[in-house]
């Protein structure tokens, strides 16, 4: 692969020649206007130079702590130069450089790179500084309770979100650079001693396997690492909630943080948790269980509603009460399409305005979607392309695809509808039958990360089906879910049910 022109001799060390140094630092930025070369006497006497990007570095500080004292100070006495910066330069960070290859690493993640005479090292300083968006509410996760922050594009804020939640010294984060021009920083965090370390290994060799030339967002990694890139369902969960990240390594497993984006990744996952929401635990336990399984019936609804009703239409008559079947053919009777292309119509039409609704801006966005939905269905149906009940089914079908808590689980229950509704309108029912039979074979054969996709239902571990069918009360989530390993099975102590205590008894 071919690598950046300043990164072909990465090993080559820095001169003791002053402007050697100055010389070569200035033909690698040649034509980098936003790179800066401030030059000067150190301690009046030994000539300088300080280089760093403007906008990324923290002009304050350079000047407050950096050039100040250096050009004003002037009692050394006999210590060496390099003794005096490391131990009265007034920086937090500093670390001592020696080759061409960490100088410019140090210049592009936005720390400055003090160079003087003399010596054949540099030393980074840690003053980066640059604009970042305030800590916000995650707009594609939203909920009635519970946390309102969520991450954004600074790692080292993300990480400190999840520091500030989980405190003990078990949480450990480490982190690579990945990207030849980007170097983008990519992080694995997890806590010690609940997460299986074979899991903590795979991941950290799927990511040290990818060589690209940049990673502009997590996505990226995303494709690249999940184990069957194919399947329309994800094997690897992204949130911008810091209480969703904090939760999935408590319950073991790994997160991925990318710099430059607020979407975390969540590995290994399965079929359940991109169907459960963060609120589902908020909430008491009977709210949280009549919600989940409000949420698996409209998902079977968007999968499969458009199709039954093709199915019933086309070969199926019969199983329609008579008089529901007479009002649906009167509803048809000037309709020139069969119901397989009408619902292919419909159904196009509503997933192009909900597009159009999520690129527009957002001040006219939901206006165009909401609007058009209804002046576009109600002229269908008046101009007779379309019948009355076809647009009640996809407009209920679209409902219920909001209903999905993960937007790219929703994505895929939507691309299935398309080929569910093809074998409808060519087989009926029973080609509605062979669909869910190839997804369920499918979902089967899915890993993530050596989880089963459909784990603990498939294979059956009865012990954690109190949080997939129905969310337990937290006193009986006693055990975290089984995922790559048993290294901390319990997360709480057994019997912890409310009751009274010895003193309200006796009253």
């Amino acid at each position: 692969m071919r690598q950046p022109d300043q990164d072909s001799k990465p090993a080559d060390r820095l001169d003791a020649n002053f402007s050697r140094n100055v010389e070569t630092f200035r033909s690698i930025y040649d034509n980098c206007s936003d790179v800066m070369f401030r030059q000067f006497l150190l301690f009046g006497k030994t000539q300088a130079m300080l280089i760093y990007i403007e906008g990324l570095s923290d002009i304050g500080g350079i000047e407050e702590n950096v050039l100040s004292p250096l050009m004003q100070e002037t009692n050394v006495a006999t210590q060496p130069l390099h003794e005096f910066l490391e131990h009265k330069m007034p920086v937090s960070k500093l670390k001592r450089v020696n080759t061409l290859a960490d100088c410019i690493e140090s210049i592009s993640t936005e720390n400055p790179l003090l160079l003087y005479d003399g010596e054949g090292y540099g030393f980074s300083i840690g003053l980066s500084k640059w604009e970042k968006r305030a800590i916000e509410e995650p707009v594609a996760e939203g909920g009635i309770r519970g946390s309102r922050e969520g991450f954004n594009e600074s790692l080292g804020i993300n990480t400190s979100q999840l520091r500030r939640i989980i405190k003990s010294p078990a949480l450990k984060i480490r982190s690579m650079k990945i990207g030849d021009y980007t170097k983008t920083t990519v992080a694995i965090a997890y806590v010690d001693g609940l997460v299986d370390q074979s899991l903590i290994t795979e991941i950290t060799a799927r990511l040290e396997r990818i060589k690209m030339d940049g990673i502009l967002e997590s996505g990226y990694i995303e494709e690249m690492i999940e184990d069957n890139p194919f399947s329309p369902f994800p094997q690897i969960m992204s949130t911008e909630r810091p209480d969703v990240a904090s939760s999935s390594l408590l319950e073991g497993r790994a997160l991925i943080l990318v710099d430059g984006t607020p979407f975390t990744l969540i590995a290994p996952v399965s079929f359940f948790s991109l169907i459960q929401s963060q609120e589902d635990y908020y909430q008491r336990f009977m709210v949280g269980t009549v919600i989940r399984w409000l949420r698996y019936v409209f998902m079977v609804l968007s999968l499969l509603l458009p199709s039954l009703y093709v199915a019933i239409l086309t070969f199926h008559a019969e199983a329609v009460p008579t008089a529901l079947l007479l009002s649906m053919a009167a509803s048809r009777e000037a309709v020139p399409f069969p119901a397989i292309v009408e619902a292919l119509i419909m159904e196009i039409t509503f997933e192009a305005l909900r597009e159009a609704g999520v690129r527009l801006p957002k001040q006219i966005g939901s206006a165009v979607s909401i609007v058009g939905a209804l002046v576009i269905g109600q002229a269908s149906v008046q101009a007779g392309l379309v019948s009355a009940p076809m647009v009640i089914v996809v407009a209920i079908t679209g409902i219920s695809s909001f209903m999905m808590p993960r937007y790219i689980a929703g994505i895929a229950i939507r691309m299935l509808r398309f080929p569910m509704m093809l074998l409808a309108g060519t087989l009926g029912l029973l080609g509605i039958m062979m669909g869910i039979i190839a997804i369920a074979i499918h979902l089967c054969n899915l890993r993530s990360f050596g989880v089963p996709y459909l784990s603990p239902l498939a294979p059956m571990k009865s012990r954690e089906l109190k949080d997939v069918l129905w969310r337990a009360p937290w006193w009986m989530m006693d055990s975290r879910p089984r995922l790559t390993g048993e290294a901390n099975s319990y997360r709480q102590s057994p019997e912890q049910g409310p009751k009274p205590n010895r003193g309200s008894e006796e009253k």
